[in-house]
This record gives structure tokens, sequence and C-alpha cells, in this order.
């Protein structure tokens, strides 16, 4: 076990729950919304209680990563910027849907926040393959 395990362990486990969390929230929210519409906002305020300090973790293990990076082609150069946006739009769009109490910026930030996440971890995946 090395330091770099654990960083790229603690990396993969927030955004594993940032992502995979949002994934599992959208597709509850339709039911709870037609079934039990007053337990949305308790579902969507517990999961932001580990949604966001999880993103907050691939952040700062993000940034760790990216001070012991190693070489990078140009591809995966442009690869690990676009990633960067797509992380940077993701947290954007998910904090407009937190804090918006419209119904279309809830709707347009949490389908952007979802998408730009999953664009960042297939991003990952091509930086990580890149050298």
């Amino acid at each position: 076990m090395t330091i770099d395990t654990i960083r790229i362990f603690l990396h993969i486990l927030g955004a594993s729950v940032w992502v995979g969390g949002q994934i599992v929230l959208g597709s509850v929210v339709s039911g709870l919304r037609r079934e039990h519409r007053d337990a949305l906002p308790i579902v969507a305020r517990s999961f932001a209680r580990i949604a966001w300090p999880a993103f907050a973790l691939a952040v700062v293990t993000g940034v760790w990563s990216l001070l012991s990076l190693e070489d990078l082609d140009g591809s995966g150069q442009i690869a690990l910027a676009l990633k960067i946006l797509a992380v940077a739009a993701s947290g954007c769009a998910a904090a407009a849907h937190s804090m918006s109490s419209s119904r279309a910026v809830k709707a347009i930030g949490g389908a952007l926040g979802s998408v730009t996440a999953l664009v960042a971890m297939v991003l990952a995946v091509v930086v990580s393959t890149s050298s």
C-alpha cells in the first residue's frame, strides 16, 4: 500500500459517490415526486450531506494528483484540461440546482450536473490511458 494507492482510492471513492449518487437520486426523483412529494426535500438534503463532501474529496485528491502527475502527451493534456472544465461545470450546475427554487433551474442544473460529471469520468479514463 502506497500513498499513491490511497490518493487514487480516495479520488475514486469521492467521484463514485458524487456521480453514482446523482444517478441513483435521479432515478428515484420521479417516483418520489409522484408518490411521496414531501419526502423529496428530505432525501435531497440527506444526499447533499454526503455528496458535497464527496465532491470536495474528489477535487482535493484531484489537485493532489495534478501535483504528482507524470508527463502526459498532447492528447492527455487536452483530456485533462477538459476534465477539469467538466468537474467545474458539474459542481457549478449542481450548486445552481441546490440553491434555486425554480423548477426549471433545478431540472437543468441537475441534468447538466450529472451529464458533466459523467463526462469528467470518461475523460479521467482518457487521461489515465495517455502517456
